[in-house]
């Protein structure tokens, strides 16, 4: 179940609630009793390290960003 990060805007504290991502937007009392919240945006970091000598991914070693949008599907001009 996902969880979720809240800010107490009345004591400051910064909690989690595990709820169904259908009820991400409920309303989250703090721990303290608290109606004053916000939900804070989450982000995750991916991170790691490349083999020596590995190459690179086809987009970067061709020098071609790819992608969609506007500008890069070609449609602009």
């Amino acid at each position: 179940m996902p969880r979720y990060e809240f800010r107490c805007r009345e004591c400051g504290d910064v909690f989690e609630v595990s709820r169904p991502m259908a009820e991400s937007a409920a309303p989250a009392s703090c721990p303290d009793g608290h109606q004053d919240t916000v939900k804070l945006l989450s982000t995750v970091a991916v991170g790691g390290v490349a083999a020596a000598g590995a190459a690179p991914a086809p987009a970067a070693a061709a020098g071609g960003g790819g992608g969609g949008g506007c500008c890069g599907g070609g449609c602009c001009g």
